[in-house]
């Protein structure tokens, strides 16, 4: 009895290994496109570019009611919106994907979803689904689609929230529901249009927010993931589910620290997610295509954020910067793309990326040089060191080391001439013989006398 006990125990847990070792396989299948795409960007899009309204968050803090945030209805009316315009200035800018918000906090959605007339169609003088053309022009440029989804909806009746709200029973059809208590009920309502996008998109990348405001076992997380993945088992989702997400999804501030594992930093241009007129203060070019850099040298996605105007237009500031970034991108080409993560700390003061073969090293210059540039710990032996995008061959020498220890020396740089030198970020891309290897020990001297 107890050989049959524990052979049963045996193939339990091997049947779990098994089991977990094929969710992980899963996983990074997934992942794959995420973690080679490096740039996606990010739309806000809703009701409050009608008037330049914070993007629900004026409800939160009463700096409006939502009756008065509702007008803006009115003029919302997308009429200029073509999205294949939009898909190509994202292909152009180099992003392989883009993420739309589909329904922000405040419950308007940008589809004709049948559980709530609070919607582009049915309640907009757009009276279009905006959501399914986006889609289908993305996929029609190769680029993946993401789909922001709010879990939260403040104008839901059978949603809490923490200020005045008027009765908006009239936008959420709720037939046959009586047996539901409140928040079964909300569950079932946000797992629906979950559905209803799912069928009808069928995206690529999940985007949630709003998953702060209550617990994974409220939000039913478990099962909405469940499902998200029976209708899709190709699909992967950001952190925004309590613990459920695939990858991480820090905004605003680049980490000090990478996240474990795959991730994303979404970042606006201004200071604002929607469209903002009185918004002046954008980022400088530069700063966008640096932090750039700086994220896929971390080993992350930058998903670069744009608010629309309420007819469907992109303001011209936000057009100089995604134009600016495409021809960084266009002439580093293979920096960007074809690359991971780069060296650890201590190596290079600045970032860097390591080819996919480890066989090339990207330096990235933030400034002018001076005197010559320098990289520590390199044990493989150096090919060449050209300026990406110019062509510039640079001289090079090792000084130093201990060759007896297997300490390697400096390796010193020439500077690039100055009319290589990148406005923004400058290149420099060291081929070498072999596999990169570098020496990470303290540097321990060996007595040779």
């Amino acid at each position: 009895m107890n050989k049959i006990l524990t052979l049963l125990l045996i193939f339990t847990i091997s049947q779990m290994s098994f089991s977990q070792s094929q969710e992980n396989l899963s996983k990074e299948e997934r992942l794959k496109w995420f973690k080679d795409a490096k740039l996606g960007i990010f739309i806000h899009w809703g009701l409050y570019a009608v008037d330049g309204i914070q993007e629900s968050w004026g409800l939160w803090h009463q700096k409006i009611g939502y009756d008065e945030y509702l007008k803006q209805h009115q003029g919302f009316t997308a009429q200029n919106y073509n999205p294949k315009d939009w898909a190509e200035i994202f292909k152009k800018t180099g992003a392989r994907y883009a993420v739309l918000t589909t329904r922000h906090h405040d419950g308007f959605a940008l589809w004709g979803t049948k559980l709530s007339r609070l919607n582009a169609v049915d309640y907009s003088p757009a009276k279009r689904d905006l959501v399914a053309p986006f889609a289908q022009t993305l996929r029609n440029q190769g680029l993946k689609v993401g789909l922001y989804y709010s879990l939260t909806d403040w104008a839901h009746p059978d949603y809490k929230v923490p200020f005045p709200r008027p009765d908006l029973k009239k936008f959420y059809p709720q037939k046959n529901q009586n047996q539901l208590d409140s928040w079964q009920r909300f569950v079932k309502y946000y797992r629906g249009q979950l559905r209803e996008l799912s069928s009808e998109i069928n995206p690529d990348l999940w985007w949630f927010d709003g998953d702060w405001e209550r617990s994974a076992e409220e939000w039913r997380a478990a099962g909405t993931k469940d499902s998200l993945l029976s209708w899709n088992p190709n699909v992967i989702i950001n952190s925004r589910l309590q613990s459920y997400g695939d990858y991480a999804t820090p905004e605003q501030g680049i980490p000090v620290v990478r996240p474990k594992g795959p991730w994303e930093f979404c970042m606006t241009m201004n200071d604002n997610w929607g469209y903002f007129p009185s918004d002046k203060n954008y980022k400088p070019i530069a700063q966008i295509i640096r932090t750039f850099v700086e994220v896929i040298s971390k080993g992350g996605n930058l998903l670069l954020n744009i608010g629309p105007k309420a007819d469907g237009t992109i303001a011209e500031p936000q057009m100089q910067r995604l134009n600016a970034l495409g021809d960084w991108i266009r002439k580093h080409h293979e920096a960007v793309f074809d690359t991971q993560e780069g060296l650890p700390y201590g190596h290079f003061f600045g970032p860097t990326m390591v080819s996919k073969d480890k066989k090339s090293i990207y330096l990235c210059l933030f400034d002018e040089p001076k005197h010559y540039v320098l990289l520590k710990g390199l044990q493989t032996k150096v090919k060449e060191i050209e300026v990406v995008g110019s062509g510039q061959q640079l001289n090079f020498e090792r000084n130093g080391g201990a060759a007896w220890n297997n300490i390697p020396g400096i390796l010193r740089i020439e500077i690039p001439q100055k009319q290589n030198l990148d406005e923004y970020v400058t290149i420099i891309k060291i081929s070498l013989e072999d596999e990169l290897h570098l020496y990470r020990g303290h540097g321990n001297a060996v007595e040779m006398n």
